[in-house]
Parts: structure tokens; C-alpha cells; sequence
């Protein structure tokens, strides 16, 4: 189903709109499609401590970007200020979003600036969101209502105890209390002493939906110890009754393989999402390091002038996907099209293959195994003697296999296509990431690398010292020498050198078969 590209403007001069958009549990994949578009359309977005902040990818790049807290005794911005931000800024013309945790009106206090945005004759819009205890009876395997269980649900909020009547609330058959973490052990004694059993199960979960969830299980007369103990802090949400024994039986969240598990992906950003897609699927907390930023070459006349001469090649040989994409680029901006293309071509591997393969080429050899000696092996059957080669790749990167085609008798083009850089922001994002950074995550448990290039640039940028108790996996022999000799350990290799085969490297150094 295809949707317009832009929102309808008010008509006239009048104020811009305001969306209250509601931003879902913390799963960023959790937001609808039409919150997700509306982002793309904003101005300015005003997103709160819950609201992801992986979201504000979708608003524009130009787009304002103001965090305006509300986060428990750390208030950014007053309610009355926040109201205000959005009221001036539709008056000046700006599209406004309103990023909320949650839903906008469930505790979401979008009721309020719904009401102020109305009382300024500003044109408003509410946008859902998978309020948080949705997100939880998802992800930890409790339904809210269940046939043998409870056909009614309380939504009550935590702060203000004793203005609760807990005799109404405390004989609901599944009670929610979203903001009651600090406040879980007067909750407590109040349900208690309106009659509510302490056998009562109960659960609080923290950052629900999200891969660092945490799940706490007990009764109502042993939550508040339990939290306690564990040292639990906000965001919290408890959930009370019987619905929270169906846990044990249909928790699948936390039984993916990858769990609990926070993994380090150091592939270039324009990369690494295929990785941590693949992880995240398992269950894995990714973070995301780059460590190698893709640029075009330094000099483009060497691939420019192969390019020209692009019918005289009997073999073009591509080492990575990116050097198909850059290849291609340069072939784009010149006179010359695939038309002129005559020559065999080789790919190291499945993903430089499914590059070429998206030209609607066909590729004519790939080694057994996926690295350089691989690439020599294939031409192993194959005459090169005076046979010209074309070999588009990056500016760095071993000699090995055009240094083995001219020995024999190959004429080889070596031309640059793209370089490689350490991104600028690296040392200090390695910093954030193995220190917990501002939002309090845990350090990792395990580093991915899928060249040499991502361990040298990693330990440029962040030294060795950094990676004390976390394991490392690498994508071949080829990068866990490159790791070794810079005094990187390697707990897992992948058997097959490619994405698929490092993700079963990581599955395999958790389940005991690495």
C-alpha cells in the first residue's frame, strides 16, 4: 500500500501542525508505519527519556532535534515549557512532532498538551503508539487478559500512593502500575490491607521490548524486597495477577539465543545494519562501532581512464562489494556503460556476488572459501598468460592476489576505487559504548570484526585495554591473524567467511560449539 509523500498543509498563513506521536515501548521497530512517516515530515521533534532515540534517524537530516527530558526528579523542560515549545514553534511555521514513550494518552500526559495546543487554536494530530504494558505482555510471555484467568484490566499510576482507592483498584483481577517502582512497597501494604492476597503474583519489568529488558518475578509481598535487592531503578512497570504465572510457559523473548548478550558490530554504518539485524533477530543488544568509513578515492582518474578502456579487459575482478558499488559509480559518470563490459568476471565472494548479481551480471568464478587465497585457487584451471585484468578495490589492501595473477602472465590494472578511514567520532563512541555511556547499559560481552581493517582501526582508535573480559569474533583467518598480532585475542572464527558465518561463530562461542 502506497502512501503520499507529504502531509496536507493547513491552508492559508495559519500555524503548522503539531503531531503527538506515540514513540511504543522501546522496540524503535515498534512504532506504527504512520508515526514512522510523519517523523519523516518534521521540522523540529521534541522526543522524551523513553522515546528511542534510534527513531529520530527517520525525521529529516535538517530537522531540529530538542530532548526535552521527563525523566523521574530530572526534568529537562516543566510540562508548561514543553507546551509552549510546541505552541511557538507551529506558530512559526514548523511542523512539529512530539515524541512520547508509549502512548500519548496512556500516562502519557498528551492529554494535557492536546488541551493547551487546543486552548492556542494550534491544528493538533494524535499518533498511537504500543503503550507499554502492551509491550510487556509480548515480550514476557504474560497476556493482560487470558479466558481462564481475568476478563478485566486496571491501568493505575504509582506516584501519589495515598490518593489511590485501593479498595476499588486492589480487587481488579490484573492490575497495571506504570511509575510505582520507588513506590512498589507502600503499593504493597496498601493492596495487602484492602484485601488483596500476598500470594498475589507479581512481576516488574524495566526497559520493556528493548534487548536489555529486565524481568523481576515474586508476589506482592515479595516484589518490593526482590527490587530491593537487585537494585531495579526506573523505568519500571509492574504488572499483579494470576496472568503473570503464564509467564514460564510463554516468556519467548527472553529464551532467544542471544539474550542478555550485548555484541559490539564494527562494520562500516553503511554495512553494519545486515549484521546487527541478524543478531538482534537472536536476541542480542547491538552496538553499533563503526570503525572503517567508506569514502570515494582520493584520485579518480587511474579507475576513470580503466573505465574508458573497459572493452579491452579479459577479467574484472571485484574483492568486496564495495568495490562493485564505487565501480559502478564512476562507470555512471562516464561515457561508458556495461554495454562496453566483454570480460569475465570474478567475485570473492556471496556478498560481492549479489552485488554484481544486482546488475544483472553473471558471475563467472568465486573461490571455495572466501578470502584472497580462495580467489587464487578458483583461477587455479585458468590460462592467464597475457590476459588483462582489471582489479577495482580499495586503496589499502594486500597485494597477494594481483602480485599471484602477474606471476602468471597476467597484465593486472590495480586502480583505486574507494578508501578506507577511521570515522572521526570512533575513539570516543568506544568510550561511550565500554563505559555503559549516559544511558547506563551494561559493557559488552562480545566484539564482532569482518576484516583486518575493523581490528586496526578498533585498536587506533581504542587500544587493547578496552576489550578486558569481552570476547572477540572474527570473520576468518585472515582478520584473526590481523587481531592476534596487535594483541587482540580471538574466542570464535567463522568456519564460512561471510556475515551468515560470523553470526554462527557468535551463536556457537554461546552454546558451547565454537
Amino acid at each position: 500500500m502506497s502512501t503520499p509523500a507529504t502531509e496536507p498543509r493547513p491552508s492559508g498563513s495559519g500555524p503548522s501542525k503539531v503531531y503527538l506521536v506515540g514513540a511504543g515501548p522501546g522496540d524503535p521497530e515498534l512504532i506504527t508505519l504512520r508515526g514512522r512517516r510523519i517523523l519523516g515530515l518534521a521540522g523540529s521533534v521534541l522526543y522524551d527519556h523513553l522515546a528511542s532515540k534510534a527513531l529520530l534517524d527517520f525525521a529529516p537530516p535538517e530537522a531540529e532535534r530538542v530532548y526535552v527530558g521527563k525523566k523521574k526528579s530530572d526534568h529537562e523542560f516543566s510540562q508548561q515549557e514543553i507546551c509552549a515549545m510546541l505552541i511557538d514553534r507551529a506558530r512559526r511555521g514548523v511542523t512539529v512532532v512530539r515524541l512520547k514513550g508509549g502512548d500519548p494518552f496512556i500516562f502519557g500526559r498528551g492529554g494535557e498538551e492536546a488541551e493547551a495546543l487546543a486552548d492556542a487554536g494550534i491544528p493538533f494530530e494524535v499518533v498511537p503508539g504500543v503503550t507499554t504494558p502492551m509491550g510487556i505482555a509480548a515480550y514476557t510471555g504474560v497476556p493482560l487478559t487470558h479466558r481462564e484467568h481475568t476478563s478485566a484490566v486496571t491501568f493505575v499510576t504509582g506516584h501519589a500512593v495515598h490518593a489511590i482507592d485501593w479498595e476499588k483498584v486492589g480487587h481488579a483481577e490484573t492490575v497495571v502500575i506504570f511509575m510505582g517502582l520507588t513506590t512498589i512497597g507502600d503499593i504493597a501494604r496498601e493492596l495487602i490491607a484492602h484485601g488483596r492476597s500476598p500470594e498475589t503474583p507479581a512481576m516488574a519489568v524495566r526497559w520493556a521490548t528493548r534487548a536489555d529488558q529486565e524481568t523481576l518475578t515474586g508476589t506482592l509481598a515479595t516484589l518490593p524486597g526482590l527490587i530491593a535487592e537487585r537494585g531495579m531503578k526506573p523505568p519500571a512497570t509492574i504488572i499483579l495477577g494470576e496472568v503473570v504465572r503464564l509467564r514460564e510457559k510463554l516468556n519467548w523473548y527472553e529464551r532467544l539465543p542471544l539474550f542478555g548478550k550485548r555484541i559490539v558490530v564494527t562494520r562500516a554504518r553503511e554495512q553494519a545494519s545486515t549484521l546487527a539485524e541478524r543478531l538482534r533477530i537472536l536476541g542480542a543488544d547491538v552496538a553499533e562501532l563503526p570503525t572503517i568509513e567508506i569514502r570515494p578515492a582520493a584520485d579518480h582518474d587511474p579507475l576513470d581512464c580503466a573505465i574508458a578502456r573497459l572493452a579491452t579487459y579479459d577479467w574484472l575482478i571485484f574483492t568486496s562489494a564495495n568495490g562493485v558499488r564505487f565501480f559502478l559509480d564512476r562507470l555512471d559518470r562516464s561515457a561508458t556503460d556495461l554495454r562496453a563490459l566483454r570480460a569475465k568476471i570474478c567475485a570473492i565472494g556471496p556478498a560481492t556476488r549479489a552485488a554484481v548479481e544486482a546488475l544483472h551480471l553473471k558471475v563467472d568464478l568465486m573461490g571455495r572459501e572466501y578470502v584472497a587465497e580462495g580467489l587464487l585457487e578458483a583461477f587455479a584451471e585458468e590460462d592467464l598468460s597475457g590476459k588483462r585484468i582489471l582489479l577495482p578495490r580499495a586503496a589499502v589492501a594486500r597485494d597477494l592476489v594481483p602480485a599471484e595473477l602477474a606471476r602468471r602472465g597476467a597484465r593486472v590494472d590495480l586502480v583505486e576505487a574507494y578508501r578506507t578511514e577511521v570515522p572521526q567520532n570512533a575513539a570516543e563512541r568506544a568510550h561511550e559504548i565500554f563505559s555503559g555511556g549516559p544511558a547506563g547499559r551494561r559493557r559488552p560481552d562480545c566484539i564482532t570484526f569482518t576484516s583486518s581493517s575493523t581490528v586496526k582501526n578498533f585498536v587506533a582508535a581504542a587500544g587493547t585495554e578496552i576489550l578486558t573480559g569481552v570476547k572477540a569474533v572474527s570473520i576468518g583467518p585472515v582478520t584473526t591473524r590481523t587481531a592476534r598480532e596487535l594483541g587482540v585475542e580471538i574466542a570464535a572464527e567463522a568456519r564460512v567467511f561471510t556475515i551468515d558465518g560470523l553470526v554462527e561463530a557468535v551463536l556457537g562461542l554461546y552454546q558451547g560449539t565454537a
